[in-house]
C-alpha cells in the first residue's frame, strides 16, 4: 500500500495551486494527467468542479472547489471548512479490499471501474472511511507480466530539485470515545497494524493518540481523540464539524535549509520559545553540535531522539492553521539516520505550542 495523491477540497483551487508553489516548493501537474482513468470517480472534468494538481517528490496533492452549487465540493464545504475529502491508496487487489470491507458494512461510494490501455490497466473504487473522509483504492497491473504497475506511476511525472520529498504520515482526529472504534475500523478494513500510542497531557488538556500503519510500512496513520472538554483536539472536532484530518507530515532530507527557505516564502509556522532549546542543552548526551543547535534554533525545530539510538534524530516543524479556520496544518519532519517513531517529546512540545495559539485565541 502506498498514498496516491490526497485530495483537498477548497474554495478557490487555482489560489490554493498557486500557495503550494509558492509557499512549499511544490510544481504544478496537469490533473488530466493524473485524472483520465478516473474520470468517474473525480471531479476534474466535471463542468461543475475545477480541479488543480501540485506535485513535489512522491507527494501528489489535488485540489478541487465548486464552480456550481451543484459541486459535491459545494456540499462539503457546506458541512465542514476547507480540508482533507480524500486520501488515495495504491493496493496490490482492489476486489479483495473491497471484500474485505463490505462484511462490516463499509458504504462503498463508487463501484469497482476498470480502465484498460494496451496491456496495462487500472482498477478503483472508492470507501467512505471516518467522518466525511474518503479513501479511493487503485489497482494497477500489466496483462503481460512484463512490466509491474505497483509501483507509483506518478514519481517521474515531477523531475528536478524539491525540498518535499514524501509524505511521511497523515493524522486523524476522531471524537471522544471513537478512537477505539476507528483504531478497529483500519485494522479490518484497510488491515493497518497498531503501533506506538500516546497520553498527551498539560495542565489544561490531553489527548491519547494511536499510531496506525499499514502492513507494509508505507503508509502511518496517528489517531487522536480529546481527553478533555477543552482539548485542542475537541477544538478541531467543534470547527470541523466531526473528525477529520488534522495535519499531514511531508518529509525532508534537510530541515533547516528547507525550512529557512519556506520562511522566506512567507510561511507561518509555529513560534517554539528560546527556553526549550536551552532545556534541550540539559538533556544528557544530546547528538548535536553547539553550530548544529544553533542553526535548529534559529529556525524553531523541535528535536527528539531514543537514548538507545541517540545518533537517529528526529526533526519536526509546524505550520500555523493554513487555512482560516483553525483546523488543518502541515509538519515538516526529517528523520535522521533512519530514526523512527513520531518523538514522544516532539509530540509533547508540538500539543504545548499548539494550546498556546490556543490560549491567544481565547478557545482554552
Amino acid at each position: 500500500m502506498k498514498i496516491n495523491w490526497v485530495h483537498f477540497y477548497v474554495e478557490d483551487a487555482k489560489a490554493w495551486r498557486d500557495w503550494f508553489v509558492s509557499h512549499l516548493g511544490f510544481q504544478t501537474v496537469e490533473s488530466s494527467t493524473l485524472l483520465t482513468p478516473f474520470i468517474h470517480i473525480d471531479n476534474g472534468s466535471n463542468f461543475h468542479t475545477c480541479t488543480e494538481a501540485v506535485k513535489s517528490g512522491s507527494v501528489c496533492f489535488l485540489l478541487s472547489s465548486p464552480l456550481l452549487p451543484i459541486s459535491p465540493v459545494a456540499d462539503f464545504l457546506h458541512q465542514h471548512p476547507p480540508g482533507v475529502a480524500d486520501i488515495a491508496f495504491t493496493v496490490e487487489d482492489v476486489e479483495a479490499a473491497i471484500a474485505r470491507a463490505q462484511p462490516y458494512g463499509t458504504k462503498v461510494l463508487q463501484p469497482i471501474q476498470h480502465h484498460q490501455q494496451g496491456d496495462k490497466y487500472i482498477k478503483w473504487s472508492k470507501i467512505a472511511a471516518w467522518g466525511s473522509v474518503s479513501h479511493t483504492l487503485i489497482e494497477r497491473g500489466c496483462l503481460t507480466n512484463a512490466v509491474s504497475e505497483n509501483a507509483d506511476h506518478n514519481e517521474t511525472l515531477v523531475s528536478g530539485s524539491f525540498s518535499i520529498a514524501a509524505i511521511d504520515h497523515i493524522v486523524l482526529n476522531v471524537a471522544m470515545g471513537d478512537l477505539e472504534r476507528a483504531v478497529t475500523w483500519y485494522e479490518k478494513i484497510l488491515d493497518f497494524q497498531p503501533q506506538q500510542t500516546f497520553r498527551i497531557q498539560t495542565d489544561r488538556s490531553s489527548l491519547s493518540s494511536q499510531v496506525m500503519v499499514s502492513r507494509c510500512g508505507n503508509v502511518q496513520l496517528p489517531i487522536n481523540e480529546p481527553t478533555s472538554a477543552n482539548s485542542q483536539i475537541q477544538e478541531f472536532l467543534n470547527v470541523n464539524q466531526g473528525s477529520g484530518i488534522q495535519h499531514i507530515a511531508l518529509r525532508t532530507d534537510n530541515i533547516v535549509s528547507a525550512i529557512a527557505q519556506f520562511r522566506a516564502c512567507g510561511l507561518s509556522l509555529l513560534p517554539v520559545p528560546q527556553t526549550y532549546y536551552s532545556q534541550l542543552k540539559e538533556r544528557r548526551e544530546l547528538p548535536l553540535t553547539a553550530e548544529e543547535l544553533k542553526a535548529i534554533a534559529q529556525q524553531e525545530i523541535l528535536v527528539d531522539w531514543n537514548p538507545q539510538t541517540p545518533h537517529a534524530l528526529l526533526l519536526q516543524i509546524f505550520t500555523q492553521p493554513i487555512f482560516e479556520q483553525p483546523t488543518f496544518f502541515f509538519e515538516l519532519i526529517e528523520r535522521r539516520r533512519q530514526a523512527q517513531g513520531f518523538g514522544e517529546g516532539n509530540f509533547q512540545a508540538l500539543f504545548e505550542a499548539i494550546e498556546r495559539e490556543q490560549m491567544k485565541r481565547g478557545a482554552c
